[in-house]
């Protein structure tokens, strides 16, 4: 156990700091998760956004990040969209 004063907040805020992390990486893993059983378009866009916010607090490095969101996206059936022109050329 720390003696110094200010080993002992390090401490406090190292336990507090902790359960946000553990917390925040079991939600991440559990959108992953549905996205893995579901394949849908709408999951995968709500776990890309975890995933970027994910790196922006330090969670997860930002390529991992980009590595996971590309090989979520290869199980997801892609969309048909429709491609629409706003002027023909002359």
């Amino acid at each position: 156990m720390p003696i110094i004063r200010s080993a002992i907040k390090k401490v406090r805020k190292d336990k507090v700091r902790e359960a946000r992390n553990k917390k925040r990486a079991d939600a991440l893993k559990s959108l992953m998760k549905k996205v893995r059983t579901t394949k849908s378009a709408k999951d995968l866009q709500v776990v890309y956004s975890a995933l970027d916010k994910a790196a922006k607090v330090k969670l997860i490095h930002p390529k991992k990040a980009a590595r996971l969101k590309s090989r979520l996206s290869r199980g997801v059936s892609p969309q048909k969209y429709s491609l629409k022109r706003s002027a023909k050329k002359k």
